[in-house]
Order: structure tokens, then C-alpha cells, then sequence
């Protein structure tokens, strides 16, 4: 393993790789949860999504390890699927056999962009303060999506607001929903105390003290489970569970709808989409991590964009949405890892859970949530980079930092970052040095605002 992961050379060992990539699949195992719900939706398969889910993540974070020795995890992205099920299945009228084949047309032309270096070059031509700025955004986004997993910003009057105690108590949700955020906010505390001690393992650490608090209020009668209104036993209800077949869902593309416009445009979205957030993703994962040389580039990066465009079509074919690489493994980086074993030992959870699906899913989203908040913490560390005295380089990463969060997108994000530093570099007529590509980003990206 020293040899072929470097580790020493990468400043880490065996166990801190094994606890970051264990960190890692906690944070993100929801996906094995959530994903069958929502594809369930467009009519698939629940346990054969399931299936698929867990392993086209194996794969993809195998592939990560072998191709790139990078510590990124990947599996089937939040909001392309639902993108799948609720906009293209159910909104436009394709069926869920049409939409995995637009996933798995992607994922074909995402391998020839891979290859012939495209979509690496797009990385290397975002400037470094751009990349700064996603980065913090996506500190920011990813705290985010932790309140609200915990519900502790909910929806309001104001578009957001605070979770209410009071009118939990007086609705009588306090034993389902309000002890979950309670529960949530102490895991908070947990988590941030370990990190003030420097604990090895503090993230880990916190997901799994929350986990357990929950377990001990519903032994205590404090928890009471309510399926009906998506709160379910914190205690796993077995350990060992026998895989779904994939047979429902596995080689069922449909590819009679290939040459209209209307499928042209479902997959100009999957891939516009998956292309940015996954290089948001690597771009605040790696400088979260030091990983980006000099020149702002990332070394192995071709062979990172290619286990996630394997990955995607690999998935197509078993039967799951786009797989991408998760800004979650930001967590696992967080905990000190740095090479291909934090990836290829999330895979490797993600292969047992097929096995111990009822443990993994009992991990209630709570115990996660507040390792979604102290990592963003860890992200907006970045934020000191960034030349704040130089207005014109800064304002374009400030914009990206915001849009994220507000617009609740990491390609947002890089979009609005992108066309407004080549707006503000041409308007200054300050463009040297500044590469070719970036302008026709920025086209790209306003043609895409006005087309799709």
C-alpha cells in the first residue's frame, strides 16, 4: 500500500486513510437511501436502485483510487437524479429506461472529453482566486445542506428560517422532529470540541456520539419513531440483509428517442450540470487539502475525470442516475485523507453495505448533518487566500462564494464566478494572462441561461 498510494510522500498512513474514507461513506451513505426514493419515483425498482447505487459507487471510487490516487468518493448525485425523476420522466413524459440512456450518453461523452483532455484544460483555465472562492463556496453550500438535513433551517415566511421548539412542542412533533434537531445542535458541540482537542478520528467520532444520544432517547422513550412523517428507528433493525437482484433494472436503455431535440437537450442538462459540479467539487476538495501545485492544476486530475465519467455509464447500465464525485468527501479530507485508500475504502463500504444494508441505513441524517457543518467550517479556512485588496480578482470569487449557498448549486456558483471575472477583466482591460478558454466559458455559460 506505501508503495502504490505513496502515502508517506502524501504525509498520511493506513489508519488515517482508513478512518477518512470510513468518515467519508458516513457522511454520504444516505445517498444509498435517499436515491431509491427518488428514482422509486419515475418507477424503477427501489431494491435494485438500491443495488445499482451501491455498485456503481464501489466501482467509481475504486477506479478514483486506481486511476488517480485521489481521496474523492463518488455515487449517484443529488439533484441529477432528481433532475431524472421529476423533470424528465415525470415532468417532460420520457420513461425512466429513455432517461438512463440520456445518463448513459453523458457518461460516453464525458469518457472522450476525459481522454482527449478537455475537460481537464477547463480545470487548468480557472484562475486560482476563482478557485479559492469555490472552495469557501462550497464550505458554505455544504453547511448549508447540513442545517437543513438537520432541520434546523427549515422553510419559512423569509424563504428560510430557524427551527421553532416551541411550536414543535405545542404541535406535538417535539418527540420526532424537535429532539432530532436538539440532537443535531449537540452534535454540533460534539464535534467542534473534538476538533478544539485535535482527536484523531473527531469527525467520525461525532457522527457516531450523535448517533448513539439518539439511541439513548429512544430507549428513553424522549425519540418516538414516525415512518409516516419520514422519521424512522434509530436502532438498525437487523444487520445482515441479502442484495436486491438487479435484474429490473440492469441493461434496460432505451435508445428509440436518440435523435430528437427534445433528448438532446435532457442530455446537454445532465451534462452541463455533472461537468461543473464535479469540477467544483475537485477544485474545493483539492485546495481544501493543498493538493493544486503552483500553478493552481491538479496533478492526476485526467484520471480523477475519468473514473466519474466511467462511473456514470457504468451506472447507466446497472441502473442508477449520474454518478459524481461528492463534495462530502471534503469530510474525509478533513479527517487527513490524501490518497486513493480514503477512496478505494469508501468504495469498500459502499460494497459492504450492500450486504448490512439495515445498519448503514439506520445512520440517521441528525448524526450526520453536523459533520456536514464543522467540515464547511474547515472549508471557509480558504477564504484568507483569496487577495482581497485586489477588487478585480476577488469580487468574481466573492460572487461564487455567494451563489452557491443561494442558489443552491456548486455549477451556479462557477457559472456566476466565471462570466462575471470575464465581464470585469475585459471591462478593465486588464485580459493578459488570462486564458482563451475562460471566454468561451463565460459564452457558454450565458447561451446556457438563455437556452436551457
Amino acid at each position: 500500500m506505501e508503495r502504490f498510494f505513496k502515502l508517506k510522500e502524501n504525509g498520511t498512513n493506513v489508519k488515517t486513510e482508513i478512518m477518512a474514507g470510513i468518515t467519508t461513506f458516513m457522511t454520504m451513505a444516505y445517498i444509498l437511501a435517499v436515491n431509491p426514493s427518488i428514482l422509486g419515483d419515475a418507477g424503477m425498482d427501489k431494491g435494485a436502485v438500491f443495488t445499482a447505487t451501491a455498485l456503481a459507487s464501489t466501482i467509481a471510487c475504486v477506479l478514483m483510487a486506481l486511476l488517480a490516487n485521489l481521496p474523492f468518493a463518488l455515487s449517484a448525485g443529488m439533484g441529477l437524479n432528481a433532475y431524472l425523476a421529476y423533470t424528465v420522466v415525470m415532468g417532460m413524459g420520457y420513461s425512466w429506461e429513455v432517461a438512463l440512456t440520456a445518463v448513459f450518453a453523458e457518461g460516453i461523452i464525458f469518457i472522450v472529453l476525459s481522454l482527449t483532455n478537455v475537460r481537464e484544460a477547463i480545470f487548468n483555465a480557472i484562475p486560482t482566486t476563482l478557485k479559492l472562492g469555490v472552495s469557501v463556496g462550497i464550505g458554505l453550500f455544504i453547511c448549508f445542506i447540513g442545517l437543513q438535513n438537520a432541520h434546523i433551517v427549515v422553510d419559512g415566511s423569509t424563504l428560510v428560517t430557524v427551527f421553532s421548539f416551541s411550536n414543535s412542542i405545542k404541535s406535538g412533533t417535539f418527540n420526532y422532529e424537535g429532539i432530532t434537531v436538539l440532537l443535531a445542535l449537540i452534535g454540533m458541540v460534539i464535534s467542534a470540541y473534538l476538533i478544539i482537542k485535535e482527536v484523531p478520528g473527531n469527525i467520525l467520532i461525532g457522527i457516531v456520539l450523535t448517533w448513539l444520544l439518539g439511541i439513548i432517547c429512544q430507549l428513553a422513550g424522549i425519540y418516538v419513531p414516525n415512518p409516516e412523517a419520514g422519521y424512522y428507528s434509530l436502532i438498525p433493525t437487523g444487520i445482515f440483509s441479502a442484495p436486491a437482484s438487479l435484474a429490473p433494472t440492469f441493461m434496460k436503455l432505451d435508445f428509440s428517442d436518440l435523435i430528437s431535440l427534445n433528448f438532446f437537450s435532457v442530455i446537454a442538462a445532465f451534462l452541463f450540470v455533472d461537468l461543473f459540479d464535479t469540477l467544483g467539487t475537485l477544485i474545493g476538495c483539492a485546495a481544501k487539502a493543498d493538493m493544486l501545485d503552483k500553478d493552481g492544476k491538479l496533478p492526476n486530475i485526467r484520471g480523477a475525470l475519468l473514473a466519474d465519467a466511467v462511473g456514470t455509464t457504468v451506472g447507466a447500465c446497472l441502473g442508477t442516475s449520474t454518478v459524481t464525485t461528492f463534495v462530502e468527501s471534503s469530510a474525509g479530507i478533513a479527517e487527513g485523507g490524501r490518497t486513493g485508500l480514503t477512496a478505494i475504502t469508501t468504495g469498500f463500504f459502499f460494497l459492504l453495505a450492500l450486504f448490512f444494508s439495515p445498519l448503514f441505513l439506520a445512520i440517521p441524517s441528525f448524526a450526520t448533518a453536523p459533520a456536514l457543518i464543522v467540515v464547511g467550517y474547515l472549508m471557509m479556512q480558504q477564504v484568507t487566500k483569496i487577495s482581497w485588496e485586489d477588487p478585480l480578482e476577488a469580487i468574481p470569487a466573492y460572487i461564487a462564494i455567494f451563489a452557491m449557498p443561494f442558489m443552491y448549486s456548486i455549477s451556479e456558483g462557477i457559472s456566476m464566478g466565471i462570466i462575471s471575472y470575464v465581464l470585469l477583466h475585459v471591462f478593465s482591460k486588464k485580459t493578459k494572462g488570462m486564458s482563451p478558454l475562460m471566454y468561451v466559458l463565460a459564452i457558454a455559460f450565458v447561451l446556457k441561461y438563455v437556452l436551457l
